[in-house]
């Protein structure tokens, strides 16, 4: 496999806002403690240590050996819940949702880039352990945004009428669709059929791929690890604390020039049953849960929070403090989307006097198979002409091919010099000319233009058949204009290249904040 790399701001894939934060704008600074960068996590460490209680490590572990009951683990897997008891080892952590057999190519770039960034930390500070960790969604019910996955350019979706935290979903139906879709997919029929929820099923799926790696998958729906969490619950519902704190990060990145990617609520917090997940609002001196028939006083929900905490689910606001709370976190991998969120929410933790993590980027990458390389090779265009729009990669293919001269630069040059004197010329005699002349200059510039655009229009006609291959190569590496990673199945290479994620897991560089293309070399 031979790795090139383009920079995040040549791909046009990336916001301002995030390419900001990646390059270190000093107007970011305030908004999170410590960029990612190896030497940063020195500090990171000696942060958390003194933070971290060891008790709340004996619930994290207790939680985890029964999540992982009836599974087979690694001795790497194995031994990683075992030293997370120890004070010397902490965690870095990547979310994901529970979409339907990986979903989109990304996440497996999301938990690789998590086992990259362990095992260089190893390597600079081998006094301290480092173990990779996956937290499942669970408890979101974006049923609609999981439901479906793309493997070789068809769509594949999974039909269920179940409502409610999408991680207890019987997988029923899903069994069905392992065994219709294209390929061998013993890991993932093996998940939908033994496996009865979908938390399970991910559980399983996830230890399969990267069990033997190490990587801790933690299932947060949880009532041990949820009663660590009590302060947080009764201090945003009961005393709605947290969006004074956000509207106030919000306003400031506002003042920048940033538009904030979330929005905070009086109340972050759903209530959580087996009926569904449903937000919480408050309503005169007492609560309702939205869309029931559920009402509490003031009350009952302080002692179902103190009883009960299992059945509060925090939203995208408070589901990161909940993260570095109950796990020895010191770095979270997300995508850019994540990271901008996070950034909104340093105040918080420092008000819950939680340490804030190290915000990674994960690794963004495109594979390009044998036969896309191939094809590719014959058109003599760099890696990055393939982020640009269609036409613009035509024209710049055509204008290195063609024997003609397409451009009528030299043309509207030479025409602004005479028109440049015949104002002048014109102005002498009556100044209200030199406006007519401009207006007859721009008129010949719009001209001069169109021919171009015509003689690039038929210079094009004699290469459609290169331009067409040029089309093929560019509709595969971006599936309906996004980006491959974003849309695709990583089960389109691991079907045919079995060691397709140790392949990624030796060439992606967690701290080189670039745009990896991956291509199959005959």
């Amino acid at each position: 496999m031979q790795l090139d790399k383009v920079s995040l701001a040549e791909s046009h894939a990336f916001t301002p806002f995030f390419l900001d934060y990646i390059q270190e704008h000093d107007n970011l600074k305030p908004f999170y403690g410590r960029f990612p960068r190896p030497e940063n996590f020195k500090a990171q460490i000696e942060e958390k240590e003194q933070s971290f209680p060891v008790e709340n490590r004996k619930v994290l572990v207790d939680s985890l050996r029964k999540q992982y009951e009836g599974l087979k683990l690694s001795s790497v897997l194995e031994d990683n819940i075992s030293k997370l008891e120890q004070s010397k080892t902490f965690t870095v952590t990547t979310g994901h949702q529970l979409n339907i057999f990986t979903g989109p190519m990304f996440f497996v770039f999301k938990i690789v880039t998590v086992i990259n960034t362990c095992k260089r930390l190893k390597e600079q500070y081998p006094d301290y352990n480092f173990v990779p960790v996956y937290w499942m969604a669970s408890e979101d019910h974006d049923y609609e945004e999981i439901k479906y996955f793309k493997l070789y350019g068809k769509k594949y979706t999974w039909e269920t009428e179940q409502k409610g935290a999408v991680g207890r979903f019987n997988t029923k139906g899903l069994e069905k669709l392992a065994t219709e879709i294209p390929g061998e997919n013993p890991i993932f029929k093996t998940a939908y059929t033994k496996q009865k929820t979908l938390a399970a099923a991910g559980r399983y799926y996830v230890n399969e791929l990267f069990g033997s790696m190490g990587v801790v998958t933690i299932d947060a729906d949880n009532g041990a690890l949820k009663a660590e969490f009590k302060k947080v619950i009764r201090e945003d519902i009961i005393d709605q604390i947290t969006k004074p704190i956000v509207d106030k990060t919000n306003n400031a990145l506002e003042q920048l020039g940033y538009k904030p990617q979330v929005f905070c609520r009086d109340i972050n917090f759903f209530h959580l049953d087996n009926n569904g997940r449903n937000r919480l609002e408050k309503e005169g001196e007492g609560y309702k849960v939205v869309d029931t028939d559920l009402i509490f006083s003031k009350s009952d929900l302080e002692s179902k929070i103190e009883n009960q905490p299992e059945q509060f689910s925090p939203n995208v606001i408070l589901r990161p403090l909940y993260q570095e709370m109950v796990l020895p976190n010191i770095a979270y991998v997300g995508g850019p989307a994540e990271v901008i969120y996070w950034l909104q929410l340093k105040e918080v933790f420092i008000h819950f006097k939680t340490p804030f993590p190290i915000l990674m980027p994960r690794n963004f990458g495109m594979i390009v198979d044998h036969e896309v390389s191939r094809k590719f090779g014959k058109t003599g265009l760099a890696l990055k002409d393939l982020f640009e729009e269609k036409n613009i990669i035509f024209n710049h293919w055509v204008l290195a091919n063609t024997s003609h001269n397409l451009r009528t630069t030299s043309e509207q040059k030479a025409a602004g010099r005479i028109f440049e004197e015949l104002k002048s010329r014109a102005s002498t005699i009556d100044t209200t000319l030199s406006t007519f002349v401009a207006a007859a200059q721009k008129r010949n510039n719009t001209d001069l233009e169109k021919i171009e655009k015509k003689m690039m229009r038929a210079e094009k006609r004699l290469h459609t058949d290169r331009l067409r291959q040029i089309e093929a190569v560019k509709d595969i590496l971006f599936p309906n204009g996004s980006l491959q990673e974003r849309t695709d199945s990583f089960l389109n290479f691991y079907h045919k290249d079995p060691e397709f994620i140790e392949r990624l897991a030796k060439l992606f560089d967690p701290f080189d904040f670039q745009f990896n293309i991956l291509s199959y070399t005959e």
